[in-house]
């Protein structure tokens, strides 16, 4: 049956049409003689009807009547209908009066009949649009919209107006307390956020929508925290500013991540000056297949370099990174290099084929507790190797080297953190002697990386739980991947021999949180339905991170969120030299003891235990970060 309408929907959309004209016109003359017409007028109107439905129907035509969804009806239709009508009318009085000159035609009838059959089209389609409302939202998952703006208003109307929309919205949340009671396309507001969790209790919708685009992490985490104990999925429409047009559509509704939960505002990021310094230029990275170095390839290929030599010593990661690269339509050439960076002779091959202008150091081994109970493979991996890279990129005149360090080589308690220290003290005290322009970019965790706790609890949530966490205390600076490589990018920008950079990361997130949000937003109640448990500080965790130590000042630079540091006596280059001379020959000899006390020597704040124990960092007061402005 439903295939057989739509084979002759035109004809029937037709008939429905001459079948109101009709009815519409014997209505007018009903009223008009009250219900008894007599015959001569009977007769009138069978008369004239078939001109009637000629000159209407015709008219009809050009107004688009015959066309259009009635589920869909708007006020666009509403007005077509009043102008057909009227038009029709007009184009009937004449034919009457002045073709066939009929007088005596009931001058109400023409009145009475225009509005009849506005009304009778009118109430077509709005049958249809009911039947539709009604039957809306069955089967579909019941949502509350957060936000009754401009975005809340546009996705309601295109969900209730979509067919085949998951969702049935049942009410809104806002924090404006004007619009509670109100209704907006039907459907009530219901309270502001601080009523959330009764309104939620009450109502056990399927979903939460957050559909305020400029809303801050902060205020999601708020939002996450107080559904903690409800079995509700929260879901989020993308940003007004990366939809096309600003308008937001249903089938951009996204679960929320854990990235919406980061309470950071991504460093913005001018891109003219970057490919001003990389266009046509032929570009180095080593570590290319790593979470850090694979994201530099990714965001420096868009900015149209000559070459790209991606240098790793992981075939697999290489490989993956490589084939995704040459998958892009770009002019690009990519140079795909298996080496390692401790490799004097492959590195100075490679550079001397190459002869790369800017090279990224992301090579190293950054494992926090690994490094540990491995102390002497950490020194030849991020001392001695970006020592060997560090030389040879002097030696073969690259212009511009830009070092990734970490907040763990401020105050290191653990040997991955001391190891990456001492590379910074390198990589400065070449600065000062060389035509290589030497930057080291310092940052924080970097969110989904390789190593990174996100993809270890989501697999323990995926496994059923429990999820481990070290300690109830434990804080992090968090970042995302992108907004890492945009730091590093923006340093070699701002290079200055021999400068350190940090990106302004906002507070420390604490780690249990960020295992209750990751257990929230996988849909199970955090401490029922998953279960955290505390297992202790792992070898060289701290409790806590720092940015710049307590010998360090930061100072703003000449881009927003990243600032500079200054500080720490240098020891004299010779004295340098000897000393990582020692750790590394004892490194060589697998004098891991050896290593750690000429470690602990050369950075005073490195305290070891000697069996991959950890010391626990005090938290560091704001005042004690000083900061130059």
């Amino acid at each position: 049956m439903t295939s057989l309408v739509s084979r002759y929907r035109k004809s029937c959309i037709v008939a429905i049409h001459l079948s109101s004209v009709a009815l519409a016109n014997y209505a007018a003359f009903w009223l008009r003689f009250d219900g008894d017409i007599p015959d001569w007028e009977m007769h009138l109107f069978v008369q004239m009807l078939p001109w009637l439905l000629l000159i209407r129907g015709l008219t009809f035509v050009p107004f688009r009547l015959y066309q259009g969804i009635w589920r869909y009806t708007s006020v666009w239709d509403l007005r077509n209908i009043v102008l057909g009508s009227v038009a029709s009318t007009a184009g009937f009085y004449v034919v009457v009066r002045w073709m066939f000159g009929m007088v005596n035609y009931p001058l109400s009838v023409y009145v009475v009949d225009t509005v009849l059959l506005i009304i009778g089209l009118g109430g077509v389609r709005l049958a249809r649009r009911l039947v539709s409302e009604f039957t809306h939202g069955r089967g579909k998952k019941r949502i509350i919209v957060y936000g009754a703006g401009d975005s809340g208003h546009r996705l309601v109307r295109e969900l209730r107006d979509d067919p085949a929309s998951r969702y049935d919205p049942i009410g809104f949340i806002d924090d404006d307390r004007a619009k509670t009671g109100q209704r907006i396309h039907g459907v009530p507001v219901l309270g502001t956020r601080r009523e959330l969790t009764r309104i939620v209790a009450s109502l056990s919708p399927n979903a939460i929508l957050i559909a305020t685009p400029s809303m801050d992490a902060v205020t999601i985490r708020e939002i996450v925290e107080s559904l903690e104990a409800y079995k509700v999925s929260i879901k989020i429409v993308p940003n007004w500013g990366r939809t096309l047009d600003g308008k937001v559509e249903a089938n951009q509704i996204r679960n929320l991540s854990v990235e919406d939960l980061l309470a950071r505002v991504p460093v913005g990021l001018n891109v003219a000056p970057l490919r001003g310094l990389i266009e046509g230029k032929r570009i180095m990275v080593t570590g290319a297949g790593g979470s850090i170095g694979s994201e530099l390839c990714r965001q420096i290929a868009a900015l149209n370099p000559k070459t790209i030599v991606l240098y790793e010593r992981y075939e697999n990661s290489l490989h993956a990174i490589a084939t995704e690269l040459a998958q892009c339509e770009s002019s690009v050439q990519l140079q795909a290099m298996i080496g390692d960076i401790t490799d004097e002779g492959r590195l100075d091959k490679v550079m001397q084929t190459h002869q790369p202008q800017i090279l990224f150091h992301a090579a190293a081994h950054k494992h926090v507790p690994l490094m540990e109970f491995s102390p002497c493979e950490a020194v030849k991996n991020n001392i001695a190797g970006t020592r060997i890279v560090a030389r040879a990129a002097e030696r073969h005149q690259v212009e511009r080297f830009i070092m990734i360090s970490t907040d763990k080589a401020v105050n290191p308690s653990s040997v991955m953190g001391v190891t990456k220290r001492v590379a910074e003290m390198i990589i400065q005290e070449m600065s000062g002697r060389s035509r290589t322009c030497f930057v080291t970019v310092r940052f924080g965790n970097v969110l989904g990386s390789n190593g990174s706790v996100v993809p270890m609890f989501l697999q323990q949530i995926k496994n059923g739980g429990p999820v481990t966490v070290t300690h109830p205390e434990m804080r992090r600076y968090f970042m995302l991947i992108p907004e890492a490589v945009q730091l590093v990018l923006q340093a070699m920008v701002l290079a200055e021999p021999g400068a350190l950079f940090v990106l302004e990361m906002g507070e420390q997130i604490k780690i249990v949180d960020l295992a209750r949000n990751l257990i929230r937003l996988a849909g199970y109640v955090p401490g029922d339905e998953i279960p955290i448990r505390f297992t202790g500080l792992r070898p060289g965790e701290k409790l806590f991170e720092e940015l710049i130590g307590p010998d360090e000042i930061m100072e703003s630079s000449a881009v927003e969120k990243i600032s500079r540091v200054r500080g720490r006596a240098m020891l004299a280059p010779e004295e340098l030299s000897r000393r990582v001379s020692t750790i590394e020959l004892m490194a060589l000899m697998g004098e891991s003891n050896g290593v750690l006390r000429e470690l602990g020597g050369l950075v005073p704040a490195f305290r070891h235990d000697g069996n991959g124990g950890a010391r626990e960092a005090a938290r560091p007061r704001l005042s004690e970060q000083r900061v130059a402005r």
